[in-house]
């Protein structure tokens, strides 16, 4: 079993850690401390709990919840101190799973989570996240494979990375700069042929004629966009 707490408090990581690992003494728990790094490793580590606290720094809880519940039906319980009743219930039905109150009791909390699991044994990435692009082309989120016309084709991490920041905007032009800044990260965002070399790649890779493409669109000047053929 694998846990995933995005929780950027040490001792309450810790604590966290050391109840989960009493009660389940497989488990494998992984930590994020910011919120937009968490949402990436729910894909990378597919976990099968996430708790997340209520005072990440970088985004709000709920939008938190949101982006996870995109692309996941991970069994998800929110860390909670001081919200209101409100702000509790938004949580629920953004798609928490479950709520603890911080300071929390052990007990409690292991009784919660082995209570979840009992009602979302099972759950995981959504169905959709095995996709059909067009023109053969499959792509699974999960297991991050490509396929073309039944055949699995090698990516490397960055074009993988590349591939599906364009499928989940999907008709969305992405600028050259929010991809770098993305996929290869802040110190790339002032070289963008670094995209247009990898766009390239993955054109080669994907489209049935690569001098014109159909999947990966270049808005010229601006970037790129991915464009479904079903």
């Amino acid at each position: 079993m694998k846990v995933l707490l995005i929780e950027n408090d040490q001792q309450v990581a810790r604590d966290l850690s050391f109840c989960l690992q009493v009660r389940y003494p497989e488990a494998i728990v992984v930590c994020a401390v910011e919120a937009s790094t968490g949402i990436e490793m729910v894909e990378s580590e597919s976990p099968d709990l996430v708790m997340v606290d209520s005072s990440l720094p970088d985004i709000d809880l709920v939008e938190a919840i949101r982006r996870i519940r995109e692309f996941s039906d991970v069994p998800l319980i929110t860390l909670m101190e001081g919200q209101t009743d409100l702000e509790r219930a938004r949580c629920l039905d953004t798609g928490a799973d479950d709520l603890v109150t911080k300071p929390f009791s052990p007990l409690e909390l292991l009784a919660r989570v082995s209570a979840l699991f009992r009602r979302t044994r099972g759950l995981g990435f959504k169905p959709e996240r095995f996709l059909s692009l067009g023109d053969g082309v499959t792509i699974n989120f999960s297991t991050r494979e490509l396929s073309v016309n039944g055949k699995r084709v090698k990516l490397t991490p960055i074009e993988f990375n590349l591939l599906s920041q364009l499928v989940r905007n999907e008709g969305r032009v992405l600028t050259h700069y929010a991809l770098l800044e993305k996929v290869w990260g802040s110190e790339y965002t002032n070289d963008p042929s670094f995209v247009k070399d990898y766009i390239h790649r993955l054109r080669s890779k994907l489209e049935p004629d690569p001098s014109h493409p159909q999947l990966l669109v270049t808005e010229r000047g601006i970037g790129y966009k991915f464009t479904r053929r079903i």
